[in-house]
């Protein structure tokens, strides 16, 4: 019988950057700010044995992979930005899944912010 995986979840919250996204024009001409949190379910198990960076997802390497892609990103819909996001959080093979929430202030009016959700797994 195979052994069953335990699922743990990395998260990271509130991650603030600025890109060019949006189908307006006046979009199209000054980065915006985006607010990303990201789920990552992975088995930590490894690393809690062995407290050791090797054995787990090193989130700071993912961010910077975010924030590389993002600063010259050209997305028109946050979906799309959100879908690479997700596609990022993947490359590693022992993440199991990934949940993307992004959130773009100031879209709608009266609104604080719109956004979508994201949710990819192999």
């Amino acid at each position: 019988m195979p052994q069953r995986k335990n699922i743990d979840t990395i998260r990271i919250e509130q991650l603030e950057l600025s890109c060019l996204v949006g189908v307006n024009p006046w979009e199209r001409l000054t980065k915006q700010q985006i607010t990303v949190d990201v789920e990552l379910d992975v088995d930590l198990s490894p690393a809690g044995a062995s407290d050791t960076i090797a054995d787990t997802i090193d989130y700071r390497t993912i961010v910077n992979k975010i924030v590389s892609e993002i600063d010259d990103s050209k997305f028109a819909l946050v979906e799309a930005l959100a879908t690479r996001i997700a596609e990022i959080c993947l490359e590693d093979d022992r993440v199991l899944s990934a949940e993307v929430t992004l959130r773009k202030p100031g879209a709608i009016q009266d609104a604080s912010s719109v956004g979508v959700i994201i949710r990819r797994s192999r």
